[in-house]
């Protein structure tokens, strides 16, 4: 009897689709097995790409006659510690009972790529292949993407696209990483006192390490400017509030050089000139020239992607981006929330149809079955796929990461965190079906003899989304540290206060009870903590100058939703950068800020986001059939045989003396120091 063999990722994976199967066969040695179907599993990567010794031993030696390395032919080999489970994937894949063959990995680049190395080592031929794509691991979701599943043929772009991320990352790694090395790894070990550096660079990690440390030496170069404002405390009707002096058009001030900015002056007692000249009138009063009163809503965030969700659990559990997939990748297997590998903020229309079943099974969950219920009662997620949060043309692989409604049983068995990250998956999901938060603001501008002052106020009328947005653990709610653009400059308002701006009417002359001089300073850029790094990096098209290039790979990041936390950890690894688990603030090591020095004389272009954005985009464009991996692959090669060439002819050694003695002036008590004379702390 022909049989299916469906192969997981994993063997929680393959457990879950065995149940949604119903096979209740035999459990064999890596394996299940019923009447009609077999499932079995991979466990992560079976099968890796050699090292180039396999290709030939004289490459087992670094050495500038055997680069650039760029073999016609790629070789792969299993890798030692899985290779019992890969013999077995091998024989079931090959079996002569099977007839189709189920692709179950993830659904995305990387789980593409892990089936098709292994399907390529075990040499299968004459078989049906299907590619099941799913978005969540609930029964239903699982026997839709087996219905559903697609000829294995129609992701052949996709694998492209794989196949080629791992070419391009081992390419440009182990040649530039030899070159530079052999260039200028003795330029380094000698300066730190070691007795060998390796320098490892890679097309993601050393644009990684680029933004870091620029962002670290930014801070380190940034001076501090003092300024002084001129306020006026006003009142109205029994109650004060403070009004702002901006030399705007009309002031004596007006485009003053004595001003920083318009808002404040670089010297303190100019700023006491301007008050004492405002003074000179006697009682102190001002007009009001201008009152502007708006509402102004505010809407419930996007969704959840990967890259939002690792930002927010830094911020709230101070825990890194890897072990917030860990936590999140777990959620999934449990069947509690949806894929979560995901770029996308928003829902499909396809999904938005059924929404109604996930907010259903959240009526089970403690602390938002009330508001899931409420929803459903006032039908609000009706017109769900009507509004910002559903956009097909958002969604390349995967739509955001919500609840399934579904799983709940298994979540008292989880950790803590587990459970409040999963709480503040659920209210991200809830608050999109919930009204704006609506503010009433006031903009006033008071006259005081030809000097305009500036108040604005911000109350909050009606809570909306937010009334659902905070977590059960939080300290404070939602509401309370609401700020939006500019409002550092907003006024606190009570009750009193607004209805007296509400009967204030233009003209209207107000008591100024007094002037006084606040100093100021402007502030360094903030370090990268590891929720905005991978921000960050997500969005480091942004940081690129050039418009054009800009708006060519708007929406490509460096690294995938799948790769930028491991790209991390690996810095911390090779201690190129560092990591206070506390803060999860990040900063560079001296060795980290040396090989950026390195690279920055030598092979600029790895430092720069327009490089590895640009590449990622190609990849993209792979996946979609624009260009073809030939295309690609010339343009790979051509770029790491001209560089490669380029650091071999280089000679920065003397040049870079000075750049190492610069960066380790910031590390008292290092090697390097110590060898200089410097003192240890």
């Amino acid at each position: 009897m022909a049989k299916a063999l469906y192969i997981a990722e994993k063997p929680s994976v393959a457990q879950e689709f065995a149940k949604a199967l119903k096979i209740n066969g035999q459990r064999r040695d890596g394996y299940l097995e019923s009447e009609d179907s077999v499932v079995t599993w991979c466990v992560g990567h079976l099968v890796t790409m050699s090292y180039p010794e396999k290709y030939d031993m004289k490459y087992k030696r670094w050495s500038f006659d055997t680069l650039p390395f760029l073999p016609c032919e790629f070789k792969y080999e299993v890798i030692p510690g899985v290779s019992k489970q890969f013999k077995i994937v091998k024989e079931l894949l090959n079996r002569a009972d099977i007839e189709t063959i189920y692709v179950c990995t993830d659904s995305g680049r990387e789980g593409e790529y892990i089936y098709r190395l292994v399907a390529q080592m075990a040499g299968v031929k004459n078989k049906k292949q299907k590619r099941v794509w799913i978005d969540s691991q609930t029964e239903e979701e699982i026997l839709r993407g087996i219905r559903e599943a697609k000829d294995l043929s129609v992701y052949n772009n996709l694998a492209s696209s794989a196949y080629l991320r791992a070419k391009e990352d081992y390419l440009m790694g182990i040649n530039f990483s030899r070159v530079l090395t052999l260039r200028y790894g003795n330029s380094v070990s000698s300066y730190l006192g070691t007795k060998y550096q390796a320098i490892s660079v890679g097309r993601v990690m050393t644009c990684v390490l680029g933004m870091v440390v620029r962002r670290e030496r930014e801070i380190r170069s940034f001076v501090k400017t003092p300024f002084y404002r001129v306020l006026g405390g006003i009142t109205l009707e029994g109650k004060q509030f403070e009004g702002e002096w901006k030399a705007v058009e009309g002031s004596r001030y007006f485009q003053s050089p004595l001003l920083y900015k318009e808002n404040g002056f670089k010297k303190k007692e100019d700023a006491e000139t301007l008050v004492s000249l405002l003074k000179q009138t006697s009682p102190l009063l001002c007009t009001v020239e201008k009152i502007e009163r708006k509402k102004e809503n505010k809407n419930p965030p996007l969704l959840f992607n990967l890259a939002e969700l690792q930002n927010v659990c830094a911020k709230l559990f101070k825990i890194s981006p890897d072990e917030t997939l860990r936590v999140v990748q777990e959620l999934y297997e449990k069947k509690l929330v949806t894929y979560p590998r995901t770029d996308a903020h928003v829902l499909s229309t396809a999904v938005a149809k059924e929404i109604y079943k996930n907010i259903s099974g959240l009526r089970n969950y403690p602390q938002a079955g009330e508001v899931a219920a409420r929803i459903l009662e006032s039908g609000t997620y009706k017109n769900i796929a009507k509004t910002r949060y559903v956009n097909d043309k958002q969604i390349t692989d995967h739509y955001a990461i919500i609840p399934t409604g579904q799983g709940l049983g298994a979540l008292n068995g989880l950790s803590l965190l587990s459970q409040r990250v999963y709480e503040t998956i659920v209210r991200r999901f809830l608050c999109i079906f919930y009204p704006p938060a609506v503010y009433q603001k006031v903009n006033l501008v008071t006259n005081m003899q030809n000097e305009r002052f500036f108040s604005s106020f911000r109350v909050l009328l009606e809570e909306g989304y937010l009334s659902v947005a905070t977590n059960s653990f939080a300290g404070k709610k939602a509401s309370d540290g609401e700020k939006g653009a500019g409002e550092e400059q907003e006024t606190s308002c009570d009750t009193a206060l607004l209805e007296a701006l509400q009967r204030l009417k233009k003209n209207d002359i107000l008591q100024v009870d007094g002037l006084s001089i606040k100093e100021g300073e402007t502030s360094p850029p903030k370090r990268y903590n590891s929720g905005s790094m991978i921000l960050a990096m997500e969005n480091a098209g942004q940081l690129i100058e050039d418009e054009e290039l800009r708006a060519q790979i708007k929406g490509a990041g460096i690294g995938t939703s799948a790769t930028r936390a491991e790209i991390l950890k690996k810095l911390f690894h090779i201690k190129y950068l560092s990591l206070n688990k506390k803060t999860q603030m990040i900063t560079p090591t001296l060795l980290g800020e040396m090989i950026f020095d390195v690279v920055n004389c030598s092979i600029r272009q790895l430092l720069n986001p327009e490089l590895t954005a640009s590449w990622e985009k190609g990849l993209n464009y792979v996946a979609e059939g624009s260009i073809t991996e030939q295309e690609y692959m010339d343009k790979l090669e051509r770029f790491v045989r001209l560089r490669t060439r380029q650091v071999e002819e280089s000679n920065y050694q003397y040049a870079l003396r000075q750049f190492f003695d610069a960066a380790a002036s910031n590390y008292p008590g290092n090697a390097a120091d110590s060898k200089r004379g410097g003192k240890k702390k």
